[in-house]
C-alpha cells in the first residue's frame, strides 16, 4: 500500500470528529482534510448496525452531508421536527377520518379519480382550426376583407392564401422584407 493512503486511513480514525447521532442511531462525523491544495471539509455518515439503509437517513442530516447546510441539526431542532412531522401526521389520521363520516353521511359526494370519458376534440377543433375538412365552407361562402376591391392585388373567391392577410389599405402579402 502507498504511504498517502496508510497515512489516510490513520487519519480517518484520529481526526475524526462526531457531530451528532440520529434517531436511527446512525452517527455523523466531519473532518477538514487536505484536497487539492485546500483545506476541506469531508462529512460522512456510519450505519447502525450492518445494513447500510440509506433511506434511514432524516432530510436535516442528508442536507448537512451534502454542504447544503453549514451546521449540524441540534437535539433541540431535530426534537421540534418530529414533533411537527407527528402533528401533521396526526391531521392527516383526522382529515381522512371526516372524510370518511361524511361519505358514509352522504354530505360528501365519492370523488373518482381518473378518466371517465375522453374530452370531445372535434368541438375544439371546429372552433380553433376552421379549414378542417368539416367546416370547409362553400366557395361562394368565403369570407373577404371589407375593403377588398376587385383588383389585381385581391383574392379570387375560390383562391386561398397560406399567408396571412391584413385589413390595411397598403399591404400585399409576401411584400415584407426584413430590414438590412
Amino acid at each position: 500500500m502507498s504511504k498517502r493512503l496508510v497515512s489516510r486511513l490513520l487519519g480517518m480514525f484520529q481526526s475524526r470528529t462526531q457531530v451528532g447521532v440520529d434517531k436511527a442511531g446512525n452517527r455523523y462525523f466531519s473532518r477538514v482534510e487536505e484536497v487539492d491544495g485546500a483545506m476541506k471539509e469531508r462529512r460522512w455518515v456510519e450505519f447502525k448496525g450492518a445494513e447500510q439503509d440509506s433511506t434511514t437517513v432524516p432530510v436535516e442530516w442528508i442536507c448537512w452531508l451534502n454542504g447544503q447546510r453549514k451546521k449540524a441539526p441540534g437535539p433541540e431542532e431535530l426534537a421540534e421536527l418530529e414533533a411537527r412531522r407527528e402533528r401533521v401526521r396526526k391531521n392527516i389520521e383526522l382529515l381522512k377520518k371526516k372524510e370518511e363520516e361524511e361519505r358514509k353521511a352522504g354530505v360528501r359526494p365519492v370523488k373518482k379519480i381518473g378518466k371517465s370519458e375522453s374530452p370531445n376534440l372535434q368541438s375544439f377543433v371546429k372552433q380553433k382550426f376552421p379549414g378542417t375538412p368539416d367546416q370547409q365552407k362553400a366557395p361562394e361562402e368565403v369570407s373577404r376583407p371589407k375593403d377588398a376591391t376587385d383588383t389585381e392585388d385581391s383574392t379570387t373567391v375560390n383562391e386561398r392564401y397560406s399567408e396571412p392577410t391584413g385589413t390595411g389599405a397598403t399591404f400585399k402579402p409576401g411584400t415584407w422584407q426584413p430590414p438590412t
